[in-house]
């Protein structure tokens, strides 16, 4: 694998040497100090250019990054279209080093500095940006939740526990594990994030999807968290929305006390639905 200076090296003697090409930033975990550093962190540079379709228009330019493995560009894709303003490059080489190149009309420029605090100024080459940002991840630190927050996380959790219901009833269970993991699960974990933000401060950042979570809560709560994610059967899908439908309810009674503010009646209403739905389609702790 290429060295770090290796890396900045080719990207930037390119980005000098091309005249279209007017400044570079950097983006992402390589500008955050908080993040220890590994071989998979990806480069996440964005060129500045007064002529995108130029670049758009011939791929053979891409090749002085070195030998791809593979390639994908996002705004060029009918199946999962971008939504970006720009043009992006994903890139993995050889040597497994990661390049996501992004191009930007340089008229964006101001606006860019608004959309991330995590950016790092590499090439000016008319010294464009006068004050150039420092780095920080304050805009993915833990937030302390207002009692409207709380509230509708609560909501979201137990509303959507009613869809994973059905869908087991229903002897659906890619519908029952999609809404168990995409929005259960979801609101699950952010009241877990509160709850180390009432215990560790909110001066910090959890990481993307919570990456780092385990380094704050306890050997036995990640041990349930974890036991959340069998769902390979019906009987593991009851049991880990049961257990979801526990740590929950722990963990929200917990923080609603931190907030002193009322415990929502979400919780018995549909807990006391699940049990009703259970027994109506006869469905035991046995069921496969």
């Amino acid at each position: 694998m290429r060295s770090e200076k290796q890396v900045y090296d080719t990207i930037l003697n390119f980005a000098r040497m091309n005249e279209r090409i007017r400044v570079v930033t950097l983006e992402g975990s390589r500008t955050n100090i908080n993040i220890p550093p590994d071989d998979f962190q990806d480069y996440d540079i964005t060129f500045f250019v007064t002529d995108m379709q130029s670049f758009i228009n011939d791929d053979n330019w891409l090749n002085v990054f070195g030998e791809r493995l593979i390639l994908q560009k996002p705004e060029d894709m009918e199946l999962f279209p971008a939504v970006e303003k720009g043009f992006s490059y994903l890139m993995l080489f050889t040597d497994d080093v990661k390049i996501d190149l992004t191009l930007l009309p340089l008229d964006l420029i101001d606006e860019y500095f608004t959309w991330d605090k995590l950016v790092k100024l590499l090439l000016d080459k008319d010294n464009r940006i006068k004050h150039p940002p420092v780095p920080t991840d304050i805009d993915y630190r833990l937030k302390k939740p207002t009692d409207r927050m709380f509230d509708d996380c609560c909501n979201e959790f137990w509303n959507t526990t009613t869809y994973v219901v059905k869908g087991l009833c229903r002897g659906e269970i890619l519908f029952a594990i999609d809404h168990l993991n995409d929005i259960v699960r979801k609101e699950l974990l952010r009241m877990i994030s509160w709850s180390v933000g009432f215990e560790q401060g909110f001066d910090f950042s959890l990481g993307k999807n919570y990456k780092f979570l385990k380094q704050y809560i306890t050997e036995e709560l990640w041990k349930r968290l974890i036991s959340t994610y069998n769902m390979d059967s019906y009987l593991h899908m009851w049991e880990s929305l049961e257990q979801c439908m526990t740590l929950f309810r722990e963990v929200s009674t917990t923080v609603a006390h931190r907030l002193d503010y009322p415990y929502p009646p979400y919780d018995e209403k549909i807990s006391n639905y699940v049990s009703r739905q259970k027994k109506k389609y006869g469905i035991k702790s046995d069921d496969k």
